[in-house]
């Protein structure tokens, strides 16, 4: 994919942000627009996201401006439909239930990250912006080390188990949004001291209960962590790495009293839905405590996708976070650095999250 395309995309995306919230308080949540040179309904109604995203393709299919085909190529997950879309799926959710499997990522993952941190110190500031990134590119090695082995050991019986299609799925659609899931999330911790303590809690416990068992964390250790889970919950909430996803109507449907025409673009607008005050109380503060109560397969978040189409490896993300969260915390006390994040052209921070590390003393 050409990087300069795809920022230019995200630029008219983003543009188109500040339109879709003009036109949210004018003409209020579903509107009708023009972006992206197609007439198109905007979607901020997380009630009406939802009823579209789990139709099936007789009702909407997968639709993005040709600009943004071209870049993401035919095959992109974000264009498949139909029977190739639900087999993929089928095979990634299989390819997940494997414990040998699970297991191997879990300690390779481990070991790439335990690796990276060997080589902080604490005369220099530590940019976790690009060390994420590094960590990630590791993990994207391991996991397509995995795949190829296993594609080569089913050619032998003649055809292989996992396709290529499922590489580019786990591997290629994922690769720069986990590095800044991470990094977001250590951003919100060092701003928030009662989350990280609570975190840094919860995170020790674990580890002082494995080492006196003699047993490596796995795979359901790590996403079972209830605190763990409810921050990169938020952070996901609040960082909308995702802007949101579109869709064709293959026929006139009305939704809620809202008519979306055939052939019409619909855009289901996530990040309007994560910030909206009647969704969440104080939307735009970093409080993971609200997830203790809320339901998280809500469709007020949908920071995945949803419906059929949710992204396949979310639970993926979550482990990579997890680890990385878990590491970072149980090894190291930190003092970040002044940043901030931006939001243009890409979900980032803008100098790259400085922070000055000092390893743990306490086991």
């Amino acid at each position: 994919m050409d990087s300069l395309l795809w920022i230019l995309f995200v630029i008219a995306v983003l543009l188109s942000s500040t339109i879709i919230l003009y036109n949210k308080s004018r003409y209020g949540k579903v509107f009708k627009s023009h972006i992206f040179g197609t007439p198109s309904i905007v979607s901020t109604d997380a009630e009406v996201s939802k009823i579209v995203l789990q139709s099936d393709a007789k009702a909407f299919v997968p639709f993005y401006p040709k600009s943004l085909t071209e870049l993401m190529g035919k095959s992109s997950i974000l264009l498949i439909n139909g029977s190739l879309q639900r087999r993929i799926h089928g095979l990634i959710g299989a390819f997940f239930k494997s414990s040998h499997l699970k297991a191997q990522i879990t300690r390779d993952m481990q070991k790439y990250v335990q690796k990276s941190m060997e080589s902080w110190r604490d005369d220099q500031p530590i940019y976790i912006q690009d060390e994420t990134k590094n960590a990630k590119k590791k993990m994207v090695k391991l996991v397509q080390k995995i795949i190829e082995s296993k594609r080569a050991a089913a050619a032998g019986g003649g055809s292989s188990t996992v396709p290529k299609d499922v590489t580019d799925v786990l591997l290629l659609n994922r690769e720069d949004s986990v590095p800044v899931l991470m990094t977001l999330a250590i951003k919100y911790l060092s701003d928030c001291p009662a989350a990280l303590q609570q975190l840094t809690e919860e995170n020790m416990k674990l580890k002082r209960l494995k080492d006196e068992l003699g047993e490596p964390l796995s795979w359901s250790d790590y996403l079972s962590l209830p605190f763990t889970q409810t921050v990169i919950t938020e952070t996901l909430r609040m960082g909308n790495i995702i802007i949101g996803v579109m869709r064709k109507a293959m026929k006139d449907i009305e939704i809620k009293g809202y008519l979306i025409p055939k052939g019409w673009c619909f855009f289901a607008y996530f990040r309007s839905v994560h910030l909206d005050e009647s969704n969440y109380d104080w939307p735009y503060q970093f409080n993971p405590w609200r997830w203790q109560d809320k339901d998280i397969s809500s469709c007020n978040f949908t920071p995945f996708g949803g419906g059929q189409r949710l992204c396949p490896g979310l639970d993926l993300a979550r482990l990579e976070a997890s680890i990385f969260l878990h590491h970072f915390v149980t090894q190291f006390r930190w003092v970040a650095e002044e940043d901030t994040v931006v939001n243009f052209p890409t979900v980032r921070m803008k100098r790259r999250m400085p922070i000055w590390v000092k390893r743990r003393s306490d086991p």
